[in-house]
């Protein structure tokens, strides 16, 4: 089995190189009334930052990336629609799932990455034939947080920097390997989405399992209650899940308007630059998600089978 190591040095620096670069001066300004300390630093951290950059690309030159219509017979820029009658099966089917042996008490990052990054790394190796190695450095602060407050986590694709912004209980480990599959180099989000449930629905590892199943569920219940708060908390309580799923759920749902203008703003400028850049905007992580393994495990053209725990047929 070939390997390729990707050495993600920014990703071991104590702080983020990008928040030091964006904050340096000004920091510096506030803390010792001169901004030339802290250009001193954004320098240097901006010349580490490139470097990191550059030596990621060069190795990633190597790497054979998964082709999803191929291996799963969907294009996944063009997922064919589900409709609400099955989408509401699925919702079904997954409470019921869930429900059947619920695990609270998931492990801290520093312990979970790990996990995560090893089935993920295992599953597009099977498919690919091409270990892609990678950093399982996570960062529980950035001040990405603060201008994407929408985001669960982000991914600077440059210098493989990861960011998780929120505790979402049962539905990090998917947040993990959505994250982690960005710096392997699966920057489209549909991409990162549909990777991260597959290898965790294909462990033998039952808490990744649930993570996949759980956010499986969550971007159905999204699709089909659209903006309203309300109908969303109808449609989970008609499930009648276990009291920590049903609050991990609720929790996950932010009320409309909660993350100000500026969040709001921030949120149609992201799904504006996800336009251009060829996908379908915000709506890949729900509508997107859904349809694409929906269709996967409908297809006849398929060369693999969808994992036994993450397949609902």
């Amino acid at each position: 089995m070939e390997t390729i190591r990707i050495p993600n040095e920014a990703t071991y620096s104590p702080i983020s190189l990008t928040d030091i670069a964006l904050a340096g001066p000004l920091l510096s300004k506030v803390l010792l009334g001169a901004t030339l300390p802290g250009m001193v630093l954004q320098t240097a951290a901006l010349t580490i930052y490139a470097g990191s950059a550059l030596q990621d690309w060069v190795e990633r030159l190597g790497v054979r990336k998964i082709d999803f219509h191929r291996e799963f017979g969907v294009d996944p820029r063009r997922p064919p629609a589900m409709s609400d009658a099955e989408r509401r099966r699925e919702v079904d089917v997954l409470a019921e799932r869930l429900n059947g042996g619920f695990i609270a008490g998931i492990p801290r990052l520093r312990s979970l990455a790990p996990r995560v990054d090893e089935h993920l790394t295992g599953y597009i190796a099977d498919i690919t034939g091409q270990r892609v190695e990678t950093s399982v450095e996570v960062r529980e602060m950035s001040l990405a947080g603060l201008i994407f407050p929408f985001a669960l986590g982000a991914a600077d694709i440059l210098s493989g920097d990861i960011s998780i912004f929120h505790d979402t209980g049962a539905f990090q480990p998917h947040v993990l390997a959505h994250e982690f599959c960005h710096r392997k180099g699966y920057w489209r989000e549909l991409d990162a989405q549909v990777l991260a449930y597959l290898a965790m629905t294909d462990s033998d590892d039952d808490v990744l399992v649930q993570a996949g199943l759980c956010e499986r569920l969550y971007r159905n219940l999204s699709v089909l209650t659209g903006q309203d708060r309300v109908a969303f908390e109808h449609e989970v309580e008609r499930l009648d899940l276990g009291p920590e799923l049903e609050d991990t759920l609720l929790r996950l749902r932010p009320d409309p308007g909660s993350f100000g203008p500026i969040g709001d703003a921030m949120r149609n400028l992201y799904d504006a630059r996800m336009r251009i850049t060829g996908q379908n905007g915000l709506s890949d992580y729900d509508v997107g998600f859904t349809d694409f393994l929906h269709a996967f495990e409908t297809s006849t053209s398929a060369k693999r089978p969808p994992p036994a725990r993450g397949s609902l047929r």
